[in-house]
């Protein structure tokens, strides 16, 4: 696991080996085993090593073709890197090294592009072909490996993180308006957007190539739930077993050590379970803990640690929340504010202590239906169809709307879900999924904020994808759409930085391409299956995991918000959102942030979601936008 970062020289001079390597440091702790850099008169490019695979010194990098055509910057792992190896050797191709970074360089060569269709594994790279001068850039299927890229009429940048390009001279730090409602709505901003005008995400499954006439971005692979299997679930779910065990065990090749996230979910539990099976000596587990029962989910990971005689490592979060707040925020370079990068965070450095390597359940959720979310319109028999048509679209939102000024958590609950059914699917599932009702936004928005904004709404980004799915069914298409949003841009992304902030890496079996490809095949009704969520999943992990483990109440990885509003981050928070506010106060009202900082600490109300997300956009200002930077925001936000 590394970071790369590196800029051309087509629309104008970027810099030289001063400019790389600063752009290295700034990303140092993606890989703190070496550093190196690459600069001819076309293109720079800059590495920073967390060396796992093959630690000589052959595995620096930029590392270059044994013919010297190719230079590639690398960040990730490519599981089938070893059977490709061994084709490409019997065919000839001379390595130098044991690292799977060769191996692309390698089918690069015979390939070219269509390299990405061969290689299985989470990655970011940039390549430079010095035959044709073009620049490929790529980015893994689902999204774990970050990519961003800086474009203006003289400027082309690419890093693993922003903070990298920021480092230049002269990058515009214009803000997006429609990108921070977005970011209000979804805890994250969606790519291929970023914060910021000129910086933008490379989309999953995408690559780019770049030269002297521009960028040309090309999407290489898709999931499809077009084909549906007509197998019995017995075959299905052994087929599923077989499939998650072989990819657990993939991932279990490493030169440093090993081990492995264990929430006591089913997911995480599930994956701990294969391991053990095929590891010779116990596997090292990590949980996180709180004070707060409600969060606390220990007693569980520890069940399946004893039942696996894992060497098992508990931290419990304390007071240590106020004191690394600013610390863990400052990694992420644009706002987000999924509450569990906290305790991923914890259980990424608890992690580090003992291994390099982790392995995770992410992705068990989004792809096997895992959400109570799911349950409102996944099936014939839920919510949506149990009422009439006509009651859902008159009689729903008259009953939302005299719910809405309730401060009541269970009154706004119930707002929500009669919001939702009264909608057509792909707008209820937005309502679903979002942080922030319109009502909402308007009383906080300034009046000028929302006439830049003019009629975008972030439900586009939702029904887009949801537009776009090929699915047969409603749960198959909103699967789809998490896939493509709510996995890469807040899942996905808190668990990279959370985890390359300690310099670990983290693999996820059940994101395997194979298992994602696989488990798009599945019939719905076997992923959701008389109100069991992840059925099949559930079926599969039967034989290695009690039916407490499998069968209780999903908690999820949560954080106890209220109560840190009114203890361990009060004072933080509030010099942040009622003393400061300098960003806050750019874009919203700042005497409703106000009220509802009152509402909350008075207990009349919980609005901990909504000052959460606000204290996340407040402390990332702090220490990345301007104070001049809405002077330039876009007027056209859309």
């Amino acid at each position: 696991m590394c970071g790369i970062a590196g800029f051309t020289h087509f629309n104008g001079h970027m810099g030289d080996n001063v400019t790389l390597k600063k752009m290295g440091d700034s990303i140092y702790h993606r890989g703190p085993d070496a550093g190196g850099e690459y600069l001819d008169e076309y293109v720079g490019l800059a590495h920073r090593r967390l060396a796992i695979i093959d630690l000589t010194d052959a595995g620096i990098q930029p590392m270059t073709s044994f013919d010297g055509k190719y230079i590639i910057v690398f960040n990730g792992e490519i599981y089938n890197f070893q059977e490709l190896r061994a084709e490409l050797s019997a065919a000839g191709y001379p390595f130098k090294t044991h690292t799977d970074t060769e191996v692309i360089l390698a089918l690069y060569a015979t390939e070219g592009a269509n390299l990405l269709n061969k290689i299985n594994g989470m990655f970011a790279f940039a390549l430079w072909d010095t035959t044709t001068q073009k620049l490929l850039i790529a980015r893994d299927r689902m999204g774990k490996k970050p990519l961003y890229y800086l474009q203006t009429a003289t400027q082309f940048a690419f890093a693993s993180e922003i903070k990298a390009i920021l480092t230049l001279p002269n990058v515009p730090k214009d803000i997006r308006l429609d990108a921070v409602y977005d970011f209000f709505a979804y805890q994250y901003v969606p790519d291929p957007k970023s914060i910021f005008t000129h910086i933008h995400k490379l989309s999953p499954g995408h690559y780019m190539t770049v030269d002297s006439n521009g960028i040309e971005i090309t999407q290489y692979w898709d999931v499809t739930f077009e084909h549906t299997s007509t197998a019995n679930e017995t075959e299905l779910t052994k087929k599923l077993r077989e499939l998650a065990a072989h990819c657990t065990k993939q991932r279990m090749v490493s030169d440093v050590p090993l081990g492995a996230f264990l929430s006591g979910g089913v997911d995480s539990s599930g994956v701990v379970a294969m391991m053990a099976m095929n590891s010779e000596t116990p596997v090292k587990t990590c949980s996180i803990g709180f004070d707060d029962k409600k969060f606390n989910e220990t007693e569980f990971a520890k069940e399946v640690a004893d039942k696996y005689h894992t060497e098992h490592h508990e931290f419990t979060v304390h007071q240590n929340v106020a004191d690394n707040l600013e610390k863990i925020v400052s990694y992420f370079d644009e706002p987000f504010a999924d509450p569990s990068l906290v305790p991923t965070f914890f259980v990424s450095e608890l992690a580090r202590q003992q291994v390099t390597v982790a392995i995770a359940g992410d992705g068990g959720d989004e792809v096997f239906a895992g959400y109570e979310k799911y349950t409102t319109d996944a099936t014939e028999n839920s919510l949506r169809n149990k009422f009439p048509k006509v009651l859902r679209k008159h009689l729903f939102p008259k009953l939302a709307n005299f719910l809405a000024g309730s401060n009541a958590t269970i009154w706004r609950k119930g707002k929500s879900l009669l919001t939702s059914l009264s909608q057509e699917p792909a707008m209820g599932f937005y309502t679903t999924n979002s942080q922030i009702d319109d009502r909402q936004w308007q009383k906080l928005a300034k009046q000028e904020v929302k006439a830049k904004l003019g009629d975008y709404h972030p439900s586009k980004i939702t029904i887009d994808a949801y537009e776009k799915s090929d699915g047969p069914d409603h749960l198959a298409k909103i699967l789809y759409t998490d896939m493509k949003t709510y996995l890469p841009g807040g899942i996905l992304v808190k668990v990279d930085r959370m985890s390359m902030a300690n310099s670990l890496e983290v693999r996820a079996p059940l994101l395997d391409r194979e298992v994602v490809e696989f488990a798009a095949t599945l019939p719905s009704e076997m992923k959701f299956k008389n109100g069991e969520k992840k059925h099949i999943l559930k079926e599969a992990f039967k034989p290695m995991l009690p039916d407490g483990i499998l069968y209780r109440k999903k908690m999820g990885f949560s954080v106890p918000l209220a109560s840190w509003f009114r203890h361990e981050i009060k004072d933080l928070a509030e010099q942040h959102l009622i003393d400061q506010a300098q960003g806050l106060k750019s874009i919203f009202n700042h005497d409703y942030i106000q009220t509802l900082w009152h509402e909350h600490q008075n207990e009349s109300a919980d609005h901990s979601a909504l000052l959460w997300s606000m204290l996340m956009f407040e402390m990332w200002w702090v220490k990345y936008a301007e104070p001049q930077a809405t002077e330039n925001q876009q007027e056209n936000a859309a």
